[in-house]
């Protein structure tokens, strides 16, 4: 299971919130560097993207410095004759300086933009390749909509920042710095006093990020939680309505969209704070810088041309200042996002199964469980000690009480879930020994959860199956009891199966049925299969099941005892045992567990007729 993170609450000991801190901040750092490992093969392009910013930022710097000398040309000009040759040539300079700064920032978009599509796309495909290496255990403990905000949320986030704010923080930083540069080297006096002006500004704003970073993260991680509530709720729609939950799931609601609302209005509030303390600080900056500039002209120290030069220098100085307090927000988001999808690519995957070198294709069908022994946690043991032996083409039916470990079976029968010890073998292989994509395509599936895909009644009996003829399918579809359905659709198999198609639970479930006929795999699980239909669509599913099991060893998990009584084996689980074993005429005269459960059903429908 994922591990879970501690939560710091009031009370805590000394010394744990400096220690929640520097987790925090090792946290973040961790997300740029996984970030920033991530981007791999576009390293050289955004070296590229980087040069050119800070390219387009040095000819924007030379501008201040030409615009004195216009300035001065001028002032020296209004006693006599101004040198208009002089003044055009600069600014011919000017304009072509500022055409090819156009053209750089023109192709550093352009690349940024190719590398943030990348990177999305891949980060989208490397999730989903994730999700189908993950263990069935972590999706038992993680909500699915957690799951779908880190695939569109978190990497929409991160696409974002890297599109809008990477060439921002790069350019700024240039700018930021050559600006400095330049002050410094046209008069000390006066950069001195503009950069004290501005650096208040600059420790004010690494003082708000680092407040809202903590609250940029739990807007991520709320957005996750209402993603998996929204998901929840609209796919039990129907169970919320009968059992008049509408309120509970709507207050329910209500507390993670108040918390996602603190959250984000805490994040949102303290970083929408960095634009307006900014602004202040280049105004103050401003002023600071023309009384300063006013005093040294006073007294012959500099011209004015050095006045106006300063004046655009200090907007070069504090405008990125501006930028950079966007941009942090940006980033803060992205490091929240980063963190998420990290955290999800790094989870514990199943084991690699490159070594294995054993393999099935023909397969008689002999099925054998050796003392299996199996626990979700270790130390809370489901399956204690179970052993059966079935022949190919049997029919196996696996009863019990809610809890006593059918399912289960079947899911270690799949190699959804390891052992903790014994043996399970087909045709006296180890499956252990054999890759479970080897395992998988040994078994077609009918699942209660009738499970259809967006596209066509094609597509979906012929899932994962291509070149299948129709008269292929019409001889399945006949079989099943679909023909007539399809037929009387407008478009046939290529009917598409959308919001508004209306099946009912039974056309779906023959669906299901028809699409493990095409499989035609050597061996079939059934689990609950007719549990969701009512008795007249249970003959119908109940007849295409048993074409289906036909030859083929099955195994059929079973609410419905009367389903089962053609069974040539049916095993009786209760506490994770098989307790009794035999067909059911045999079980009946034992007068043990299987009879009384099989007569409490008996007398349950009778009652209800």
């Amino acid at each position: 299971m994922p591990e879970k993170r501690k939560v710091n609450k009031p009370g805590a000991a000394p010394g744990v919130s400096s220690m929640v801190a520097m987790d925090k901040s090792n946290d973040l750092q961790k997300a740029y560097s996984d970030f920033f490992d991530y981007l791999g093969r576009y390293k050289l392009l955004l070296g590229v993207a980087i040069i050119f910013s800070i390219i387009g930022a040095i000819f924007n710097l030379i501008g201040p410095g030409k615009f004195s000398e216009i300035t001065n040309l001028i002032t020296e000009g209004l006693s006599g004759i101004i040198a208009l040759d002089k003044i055009t040539d600069i600014a011919i300079l000017l304009v072509v300086l500022y055409v090819l700064g156009f053209v750089l920032n023109y192709i550093q978009g352009f690349i940024m933009a190719t590398i943030t599509q990348n990177v999305t796309k891949n980060m989208r495909h490397d999730i989903e390749s994730k999700i189908n290496r993950l263990p069935l255990k972590y999706f038992d403990s993680v909500p699915i909509g957690d799951v779908l905000s880190r695939v569109t949320n978190d990497v929409d986030t991160i696409g974002q920042m890297m599109n809008q704010s990477f060439s921002t923080l790069v350019s700024s930083a240039a700018l930021l710095l050559g600006s400095l540069i330049m002050m410094f080297s046209t008069n000390a006096m006066m950069a001195t006093s503009g950069v004290l002006a501005t650096l208040l500004g600059i420790f004010l704003m690494f003082l708000v990020i680092g407040k809202s970073q903590v609250h940029f993260k739990g807007q991520q991680e709320e957005l996750g939680i209402i993603d998996g509530q929204i998901e929840e709720i609209y796919g039990g729609h129907t169970v919320v309505k009968i059992y008049n939950a509408v309120a509970d799931a709507r207050e329910k609601f209500h507390d993670s969209n108040e918390r996602l609302f603190n959250s984000a209005w805490k994040a949102q509030f303290l970083s929408g704070i960095m634009m307006p303390l900014m602004i202040f600080i280049g105004n103050l900056a401003y002023v600071v810088v023309c009384i300063v500039g006013a005093i040294l002209a006073a007294k012959g120290s500099i011209s004015f041309g050095v006045i106006v030069a300063f004046m655009l220098y200090i907007r070069l100085f504090t405008q990125p200042l501006q930028n950079l307090s966007q941009a942090a927000t940006s980033v803060q988001s992205m490091a929240a996002a980063c963190e998420r999808v990290f955290d999800f690519l790094s989870e514990e995957e199943i084991g690699d199964e490159s070594d294995k070198k054993e393999f099935l294709q023909t397969v008689k069908g002999d099925v054998t469980f050796s003392h299996v022994r199996f626990g979700y946690e270790e130390e809370q043991t489901i399956i204690k000690d179970f052993s059966a032996q079935i022949k190919a083409g049997q029919k196996v039916a696996i009863v019990g009480p809610t809890g006593a470990g059918k399912t289960t079976m079947v899911n270690l029968l799949m190699r959804f879930y390891e052992i903790n010890s014994g043996k399970i073998q087909i045709d006296g292989m180890d499956i252990g020994n054999l890759t479970r994509d080897n395992i998988h395509n040994l078994f077609g599936m009918v699942l209660q959860d009738t499970w259809l895909f967006e596209g066509t009644i094609r597509e979906n009996i012929c899932y994962g199956k291509k070149n299948i003829s129709d008269e292929r399918l019409d001889e399945i579809c006949e079989a099943v009891g679909l023909l007539d359905m399809i037929h009387q659709e407008p478009e046939g198999y290529d009917t598409v199966l959308d919001d508004k198609a209306s099946l009912s639970i039974g056309q779906k479930q023959l669906i299901t049925i028809a699409r493990a006929m095409v499989e035609d795999a050597p061996l079939m699980i059934l689990d609950e299969a007719t549990s969701s239909v009512d008795t007249r669509t249970e003959l119908k599913v109940q007849k295409a099941m048993d074409l289906l099991t036909n030859g083929r060893t099955s195994f059929v998990i079973a609410h419905r005892l009367s389903t089962i009584r053609n069974a040539d084996l049916i095993l009786v689980m209760k506490d994770g045992d098989v307790i009794e074993s035999g067909n059911h005429e045999e079980l009946l005269k034992r007068k043990g567990f299987y009879a009384a459960l099989y007569n409490s059903q008996f007398e349950e429908a009778s009652t209800n007729m």
